[in-house]
């Protein structure tokens, strides 16, 4: 497979990210601290443009021992929320939070020096 170079990982914030078109799909860049992960714009729901949603942080509700809730935080693990709809994937792992067979396409993402490589697909 080919690499094909997108641009420079200084212009990735952490926590942002860039879409990439390369030929028939597109790609989602997302910078997690040092880390870049890739992942086809393609929602497996229904092929929605799932790195165009929205970025947080996974909800999740706090039990207690007597298994009651006090409430929802927001915890550490980054998800992305398909925008067609609302299908969320975790960052890390581009795996939906409740059913882990769904995911999304991982796409191989390098970084030499400052440049920011792809592998063609």
């Amino acid at each position: 497979m080919a690499e094909i170079m997108v641009g420079n990982a200084t212009d990735i914030a952490d926590g942002d990210h860039r879409i990439f078109a390369l030929g028939e799909i597109e790609v989602g860049v997302f910078r997690l601290g040092d880390r870049f992960v890739a992942y086809e714009n393609r929602c497996p729901h229904h092929g929605g443009p799932v790195c165009q949603g929205r970025l947080f942080n996974r909800v999740e509700e706090i039990i207690m021992p007597d298994q009651t809730s006090r409430g929802m935080r927001f915890g550490r693990d980054r998800h992305v929320v398909c925008p067609w709809h609302g299908y969320e994937f975790d960052l890390e792992t581009g795996r939906h939070p409740g059913d882990a067979r769904m995911r999304l396409r991982p796409i191989p993402v390098r970084i030499s020096g400052d440049a920011l490589y792809i592998e063609a697909p």
